[in-house]
């Protein structure tokens, strides 16, 4: 036990004095801060420039209506001709023309209306305009039919149905999109965390063995303490750089935000980007629904949510670098390891697209509850499922605890295999190994 203490602490310390290492450690923190930072500026800055689009109403319908487009600012032509109205928009750099001609109905007139650009204008700002259409289009079929405007108001209300649980929890429409995004942003720090520090370990082995410093090493301690040791000390050396980052990002954009009065919302609001249900629900004006989302977010299960996080990362990480290790052992240079890595990445990537779908959907359909139970992808899925909380309306007590159990199991067994392939792989040279020799050191 005392060598493999010796072996983790020899290499957490050769990781954490490497300069690269420390370089990374406090520059990464500063560039994510600087680019969310600038994200967020110029997103305020593109929100606060509205587009200008000219009208040339030749008809008698239509005539105000424009001025509730969110996202331009209207300007009137009056007594012009269209190519006139098209060369001012254009002399003007305005973004475009509307042209509505003259008409007996408001049908026919809408049927003949064109928007003219220089560019294909983007689909938000479409779908505004023809909303504005829709709208009035709406309201003048139902006066046909002997309608008033103010029925029609009426009429044209939207209706939300009440939800709650059993129990009096009330739910929201968007809740599940909204857990499975911060359970995937956990899920997605694991797959990066794995990828990363799975590679150092794989890269560390094969610079010991290319050096052949490993066959000094390999004769006073044995090959399944060398491999643990490596893993374990470059996960401690991965977890110290983590804590860092969070903590010194933190303060970084508390520092950021305060000092420069940046709108983190304006990044939603600007360029018409795609949104979840919950955004557009959130973006509709309602207040209420605004204050009701914040107020699940902050009864989200975050403790629950960062204790399984640290377990099911320690796992999962242990799973895939003891996989890492034994790549690195079994070739003689990092370009040989290629061949191996796709079975190594795709339960991960799988992961992070099945678990997005699924979970969004469903979270607890089968698709979802069997990837959060499956080990190499039970990491990533699980804690998006988990966001929404444990027992009642939540992840069952058993399924967290019977994927806890599997991962366990599997790092046992995985371990048990990758040390064989470790044992031979180790002093071997000069031969590129591939997958019926691999099979065939773990039968040894």
């Amino acid at each position: 036990m005392s060598k493999l203490s010796l072996i983790i602490k020899r290499e957490y310390l050769a990781k954490v004095k490497n300069k690269s290492f420390v370089i990374m450690t406090f520059l990464s923190p500063i560039l994510m801060v600087s680019m969310v930072a600038l994200v967020v500026y110029l997103a305020m800055l593109n929100g606060s420039d509205k587009k200008v689009v000219t009208v040339l109403n030749e008809s008698n319908f239509f005539t105000n209506d424009f001025s509730t487009i969110p996202t331009a600012s209207v300007v009137q032509f009056y007594n012009l001709t269209l190519e006139e109205a098209k060369d001012s928009t254009q002399r003007l750099d305005y973004y475009g023309l509307i042209h509505i001609p003259s008409g007996n109905s408001m049908e026919e007139v809408a049927k003949q209306t064109y928007f003219f650009s220089k560019e294909s204008p983007s689909d938000g700002f479409l779908d505004d305009l023809e909303d504005v259409f829709q709208n009035r289009l709406k309201q003048k079929r139902l006066e046909s039919l002997g309608v008033t405007e103010q029925e029609y108001g009426d009429v044209n209300k939207n209706f939300s149905i009440n939800t709650s649980t059993f129990f009096g929890k009330e739910n929201l429409k968007g809740l599940n999109e909204m857990n499975a995004i911060v359970g995937g942003g956990f899920g997605y720090l694991i797959m990066m965390f794995i990828i990363i520090y799975g590679s150092f370990v794989m890269r560390s082995v094969i610079e010991e063995k290319t050096s052949r410093v490993i066959e000094v090493i390999i004769s006073s301690v044995k090959p399944f303490q060398l491999m643990m040791g490596k893993i374990i000390g470059t996960s401690l050396a991965g977890v110290t750089q983590f804590v860092i980052w969070i903590v010194s990002a933190s303060i970084l954009f508390t520092i950021v935000f305060l000092v420069f009065d940046l709108d983190f919302s304006a990044i939603q609001n600007s360029g018409n980007l795609p949104q979840t249900q919950a955004m557009k629900m959130a973006s509709s004006g309602m207040n209420n629904s605004m204050q009701q989302y914040a107020d699940m977010f902050l009864q989200i299960p975050w403790l629950t949510l960062l204790s399984c996080f640290l377990i099911y990362f320690i796992l999962g990480y242990l799973i895939y670098s003891s996989i890492y290790a034994a790549i690195g052992a079994a070739v003689d240079n990092e370009t040989d390891t290629q061949q191996f890595m796709l079975p190594v990445i795709s339960p991960l990537m799988l992961a992070i697209y099945v678990g997005f779908i699924s979970v969004f959907s469903n979270p607890h359909g089968p698709v979802a509850v069997g990837f959060s139970l499956f080990p190499l992808t039970s990491p990533i899925v699980m804690l998006m499922r988990l966001s929404s909380g444990v027992g009642e309306g939540g992840v069952p007590v058993w399924q967290l605890v019977l994927s806890i159990f599997l991962l366990i199991v599997t790092f046992l067994a995985i371990v048990w295999l990758a040390a064989k392939i470790y044992r031979i792989g180790i002093l071997m040279y000069g031969k590129k190994p591939s997958y019926k020799d691999l099979y065939r050191w773990l039968r040894y």
